[in-house]
């Protein structure tokens, strides 16, 4: 993790930008105070769906915001030459190299699932002082080591392991807070993790969940940007559900639950079984995220050393990459947080550093993608896309919280 600026500082230039303006300005500072902290513990963007878009090659240099860092580790499968994993916080840069250094030392798969997958064993411990607390950076064991917010009274934070990780961080503490508010208005987030197939999680989801968006407590609180910060969604993203919100931001909110909920099985969703279950379902190898099933184990830990880390914005770490030198880029939703003139600089570098028919892949908050409208034509003219492709992807998507998901692909130089 080579950079020497804060996480807030990087936050804080990623934040802050010609739209910072007025109420706005407000709103922008309140939200990077917000984000200078752990927000993911897991990563709400669908691997699968990233690497049936890219169509990877065996050893392509891919390019990737960190989160959470499910996703970074999920790609090492497709057998990369190295993943880059890229993050203004270094929060979730300590997480993924708790992924790294579990997948890397733990002895067998075993015991990776108990201590990533099932997250809340009192043994995860011991786990970690023999096995990972060893091998972390300094960056990382000052993050594991130290306590949360509440001081010399709390627990380092490496018992997060042992207390179900993902009920951590900013979005696992939204998704409990979620869970009593949603009873609190007369549903039931849980019963929706009852399910045994797509017939009854649609039943389920009519009878405890569909009613809670037409509460006038619900209605009042969708259309409060910072409600939504714990989710990640910064001020300029919310301006964007605004805009693809024609029937009202909690029937917007009501459509992305129910494609949670009802358009995949929830025996092959992780993501349901996080915002219903707020837990794994260690027992289904279907049912957990692709970096913790067993059939990628051997991969995954072969390819362990490929990914790198990297405490930076994504244009500063393409600015020191060769011409013509990646692959594959995975931005997930930061170009909603860009205003024209970061967006043009990223592209810039994106466009220089492409190899010959390199991807790039990405989500937004509303449905249309940033690029056709920002960016200068001469510099999208290098990059196609195929907005009817782009909605078959989303619909893939089985994270369900954008709106839209969009692959560019280089055009050949003729």
């Amino acid at each position: 993790m080579e950079s020497t600026m804060t996480s807030k500082t990087l936050i804080d230039d990623a934040v802050f930008n010609s739209s910072t303006l007025g109420s706005k300005g407000f709103a922008d500072r309140l939200f990077a105070h917000w984000f200078s902290r752990l927000v993911y513990a897991q990563i709400w963007e669908d691997p699968q769906s990233d690497i049936d878009a890219l169509q990877l090659k065996p050893g392509a240099n891919i390019l990737t915001i960190s989160s959470g860092g499910c996703n970074a580790l999920a790609y090492l499968s497709t057998d990369p030459a190295a993943v880059h994993a890229v993050d203004l916080n270094g929060a979730h840069l300590a997480m993924l190299e708790m992924k790294k250094q579990a997948i890397k030392h733990l002895p067998d798969y075993d015991s990776v699932l108990h201590f990533l997958g099932n997250a809340s064993q009192t043994d995860n411990i011991k786990r970690y002082q023999r096995h990972i607390r060893p091998h972390l950076s300094q960056d990382a064991s000052d993050f594991w080591e130290s306590r949360s917010i509440l001081g010399k009274f709390g627990k380092p934070r490496f018992h997060y392991f042992s207390k179900n990780a993902y009920q951590h961080g900013l979005l696992g503490d939204f998704i409990g807070f979620a869970h009593g508010l949603v009873k609190l208005m007369g549903g039931d987030l849980k019963k929706l993790a009852t399910a045994r197939n797509m017939e009854e999680q649609a039943s389920l989801f009519e009878k405890y969940l569909a009613p809670v968006f037409e509460n006038k407590l619900f209605q009042f609180l969708a259309r409060q940007p910072i409600a939504l910060y714990s989710l990640g969604i910064p001020p300029s993203q919310f301006a964007a559900l605004k805009h693809d919100a024609k029937q009202g931001l909690p029937n917007l909110f009501k459509e992305r639950m129910r494609h949670l909920a009802c358009d995949f099985p929830l025996d092959q969703n992780c993501f349901a079984h996080q915002a219903f279950a707020r837990c794994y379902d260690t027992n289904t190898q279907t049912a957990l995220p692709m970096y913790l099933q067993k059939r990628y184990f051997s991969s995954l830990r072969t390819n362990i050393d490929r990914i790198y880390p990297h405490h930076t914005n994504l244009t500063d770490f393409l600015r020191q990459q060769p011409r013509a030198s990646m692959d594959a880029y995975l931005f997930l939703d930061a170009q909603d947080w860009m205003d024209q003139q970061q967006l043009t600089e990223l592209w810039e570098q994106v466009t220089r550093t492409a190899a010959p028919q390199a991807k790039v892949v990405f989500r937004t908050g509303g449905s249309e993608s940033p690029l056709e409208n920002m960016l200068p034509p001469q510099l999208l003219s290098a990059w196609t896309t195929d907005t009817a492709h782009n909605r078959k992807l989303y619909a893939t998507d089985r994270s369900a919280i954008y709106g839209g998901m969009h692959l560019y692909i280089k055009n050949e130089i003729l």
